[in-house]
C-alpha cells in the first residue's frame, strides 16, 4: 500500500505548479554526511588524518552523543514503547489520527500488541506529539543543565572536526536560499505541520537508513531542525532508499523541480542513479572537496547543472524564443 499522505502530496504538488522558478529538492543522508557519529565511535574519522587527530577523544565524543540521543528518545519521544514500530515518516499513520487534542492526553494508554487500528491511532498520536516537540526545539523540552551539556558537546564536536557540523548547517541554509513563495501562500493553518517550504524556494529532505525516531532526535541535537522540517525526515530502514526517493518525487515532483542527492553510502548512490538524479558523495578524507568544511554551493550547483542544465541559460533561451 502506498502510504504517501494524500494531503501532503496535493499540497506540495501545488507548490511545484504555482512557483515558476525552478525549485531544487536536496535529499541528504544523515550519518557520516550531515553528522558524524559512527566514524567517531570506530575511529574512522580520526584515522583519515593519519595520526593528527586523537582517536580516543573522538570515541569519547561519540559515546556522549549516543547518551544524549538515547535520553531524548526515551524521555521525550516514547522510544521504549515504539522502538519496534518504525514507520518511514511521521505522517505515515495520519489516516488513523482523528485530530484529538493531545494537550491533556494520557499517553499511558496501553499502546502495544496487537498492532491493530486502535494501536495505530495511539502511535499516530505519538507521532503528532513528536512533531510538535520538534517544532518547539530542544530548549523547550530539556532542562537548563542538559541544554548546557548539549551546547558544550556540540561546540566540542565542531572544534574536534574542524567545523564539520557548523559548516554543514551553513550549507543547508544556503541550499534553502532567500527566495520566498507568494506571500499569500500557506502550507497549513497548523504551524506545527508547516514545512520549511513555506519560507523558502528550495527544500531540504533527509533520508536516513536509521529508524525514524532516533533520526528525529539527532536532527534536534545536531541543530538541523531549523533547516529540515520534521515531515521532511524519512527512514529507509525497512523500505529502502529507492522507495523513499520515489515518495519524494511523487510529493514534490513537477516540471520546474530538480533533485540532488548528497550522501556517503552505496545505497543512496544507486537509488539516485535509478532516479537519474545527481549524486554527491561525501568523503571523510581531509583532502576531499566533498566534505565539511569543503563542500560549497558552487560545487553542488555544478552537479545539478550537469544533469539538468543551467537554469539561467534555460530562462534566456525561453525568452529569446
Amino acid at each position: 500500500m502506498d502510504r504517501t499522505p494524500t494531503a501532503a502530496l496535493l499540497r506540495d504538488r501545488k507548490i511545484s505548479e504555482e512557483v515558476a522558478k525552478p525549485m531544487t529538492v536536496y535529499i541528504w543522508d544523515m550519518d557520516e554526511t550531515l553528522i558524524l557519529l559512527k566514524s567517531l565511535l570506530d575511529g574512522t574519522y580520526a584515522g583519515a588524518f593519519n595520526g593528527l587527530k586523537d582517536r580516543r577523544k573522538g570515541i569519547e565524543i561519540g559515546k556522549l552523543w549516543e547518551n544524549h540521543i538515547l535520553q531524548v528518545c526515551d524521555d521525550h519521544f516514547y522510544y521504549e514503547e515504539i522502538e519496534d514500530y518504525n514507520e518511514p515518516f511521521l505522517d505515515a499513520l495520519s489516516e488513523y489520527d482523528d485530530g484529538r487534542d493531545l494537550s491533556k492526553y494520557n499517553f499511558n494508554d496501553g499502546f502495544g500488541f496487537p498492532y491493530d487500528d486502535w494501536n495505530k491511532r495511539k502511535l499516530a498520536y505519538r507521532h503528532r506529539s513528536i512533531a510538535e516537540k520538534y517544532s518547539q526545539g530542544l530548549c523547550k523540552i530539556l532542562d537548563q543543565q542538559t541544554v548546557k551539556l548539549w551546547n558544550d558537546l556540540y561546540s566540542l564536536t565542531d572544534s574536534y572536526t574542524d567545523g564539520w557540523l557548523s559548516s554543514g548547517h551553513a550549507l543547508l541554509e544556503q541550499t534553502l536560499g532567500k527566495t520566498s513563495l507568494p506571500s499569500n501562500y500557506l502550507l497549513s493553518s497548523d504551524p506545527t505541520t508547516r514545512s520549511v517550504t513555506s519560507k523558502y524556494q528550495n527544500i531540504n529532505v533527509l533520508v536516513t537508513s536509521g529508524s525514524l525516531i532516533p533520526s528525529l532526535a539527532k536532527c534536534l541535537l545536531y541543530r538541523l531542525d531549523d533547516v529540515i522540517a520534521a515531515n521532511n525526515v524519512y527512514s529507509s530502514w525497512e523500505v529502502g532508499k529507492l522507495r523513499c526517493f520515489s515518495w519524494i518525487k511523487e510529493r514534490f515532483g513537477g516540471p520546474n523541480v530538480r533533485f540532488c542527492v548528497i550522501g556517503d553510502g552505496t545505497e543512496e548512490c544507486e537509488a539516485a542513479q535509478a532516479m537519474r538524479w545527481p549524486f554527491i558523495k561525501i568523503d571523510l578524507r581531509p583532502s576531499s572537496p566533498c566534505r565539511f568544511p569543503g563542500l560549497t554551493m558552487k560545487v553542488v550547483q555544478s552537479y545539478t547543472d550537469v544533469m539538468y542544465g543551467s537554469p539561467d541559460v534555460e530562462v534566456e533561451e525561453t525568452e529569446e524564443f
